[in-house]
């Protein structure tokens, strides 16, 4: 369960617990109450209505305790708490919720929603969660405030709703973003331009008599110059699938000739590394829903990743079959495998596997993690299943054109 889950249980469970004791409040007063007037004569019922008041009292005083303790619970958190009625008026608020919504302390309580927080969006995801049970959004406010609001129907009455200010955390991650584009920028010209000097100075080498250490020494710049350009290309292709400028272009994709499109493009990579390519498509394969280009980029990271970590001769095969309303590809290879505390993480951007295990082989750590957001943001999923030292299979579920 998630932190703020963990959060809400508690508050619930305190809610709860004083409403129970109002219950039993009740209960034990009228069974005092009873077995008082049911035990003695007449004289007694001064004495048992003296002793349910008291009781009463007792209780009462446990159920102020009980919303005390409550209040004191909730500003305590640093997310914002609130606590709508079944009318949707305001019943407790933290110090944090005044904070996040810009109201001095102790001024929401007694408000409508809409009053309370001053944007109909807000108000929008308390008033799904009053229809379905729960709701949850992302609200950019002017002065850049964004909040994240969870809300969810209490079971004893009215609604929770949960505020976190990350207003702080866009930020970086915009500062992040446009640091990467800059710095990708900035480098793929003069990059480009040492590939095609290289690759015009080891054409004009052709032919004369050089020592072959002149020749090893600009194949290496052309090569490692190659593995800059690749890092460049995939931060700024990340970059830009995070913020969701990439537009994808839908369409009816023929999953058989992608694949074969796909094997053909790193062909000569395989074969520099020795490692056979095979295909095994299901007939009558129907079309994907996609975007070719975007689909095209994610299984060649997948078969790069693949060639890069297997021995010569291991066969890498790639795979696509029909799931009910989804088409299922997959990239299987026998090479060193990835540990199991490892798995859980293959697709976050720029973590690698154990270098000491792949030394030489590593790349950016941006593939897979372009892979999974390709992916996703057509509706699907990727996962990975692997034996260390026995190999690995990456998993690609899309929907069919069908489907849609």
């Amino acid at each position: 369960m998630d932190p703020l889950g963990a959060v809400l249980v508690s508050l619930l469970g305190l809610l709860a617990g004083g409403a129970m004791v109002v219950a039993l409040d009740r209960g034990r007063t009228l069974a005092r109450l009873r077995a008082t007037l049911d035990a003695g004569p007449e004289g007694n019922v001064e004495a048992a209505a003296r002793a349910a008041v008291e009781g009463r009292e007792i209780r009462a005083w446990e159920v102020r305790q009980s919303r005390d303790e409550l209040s004191h619970v909730v500003n305590l958190i640093g997310s914002g708490i609130v606590r709508l009625d079944d009318r949707m008026v305001v019943a407790l608020a933290n110090g944090a919720a005044h904070a996040f919504l810009g109201r001095p302390p102790g001024r929401l309580v007694g408000l409508s929603a809409i009053e309370a927080f001053g944007d109909h969006r807000i108000e929008s995801i308390a008033r799904k969660a009053q229809e379905v049970g729960w709701a949850s959004g992302e609200v950019s406010r002017t002065g850049g405030q964004t909040l994240i609001v969870r809300a969810r129907r209490s079971p004893t009455e009215g609604y929770w709703l949960i505020i976190e200010d990350v207003s702080e955390l866009r930020r970086l991650q915009r500062i992040r973003a446009e640091f990467i584009d800059n710095l990708s920028h900035e480098l793929r010209t003069p990059l480009t331009n040492v590939r095609l000097l290289t690759e015009t100075l080891a054409r004009d080498l052709e032919g004369l008599d050089v020592p072959a250490r002149i020749r090893d020494g600009i194949l290496k710049i052309d090569v490692e110059s190659g593995h800059l350009v690749q890092m460049v290309n995939e931060l700024l292709d990340l970059s830009a699938i995070e913020q969701g400028t990439v537009p994808l272009h839908l369409g009816e994709v023929d999953v058989g000739e992608l694949v074969r499109a796909s094997l053909e493009r790193v062909r000569l990579f395989a074969d520099r590394q020795g490692v056979p390519l095979e295909s095994d498509i299901s007939a009558d394969l129907p079309a994907a829903r996609g975007d070719e280009e975007r689909l095209g980029q994610l299984l060649v990271n997948l078969l790069h990743n693949a060639i890069k970590f297997s021995e010569s001769a291991a066969v890498v095969i790639v795979r696509a079959h029909q799931d009910q309303d989804r088409i299922v590809m997959s990239v299987e290879d026998h090479g060193v495998g990835i540990p199991r505390p490892d798995l859980a993480r293959v697709f976050e951007r720029f973590y690698k596997v154990d270098k000491a295990r792949v030394r030489g082989k590593g790349g950016t750590g941006l593939g897979l993690a372009i892979v999974r957001h390709v992916a996703e943001s057509h509706g699907g999923r990727a996962w990975v299943e692997s034996e260390e030292g026995r190999g690995s299979t990456f998993y690609v579920e899309l929907p069919t054109s069908r489907s849609i």
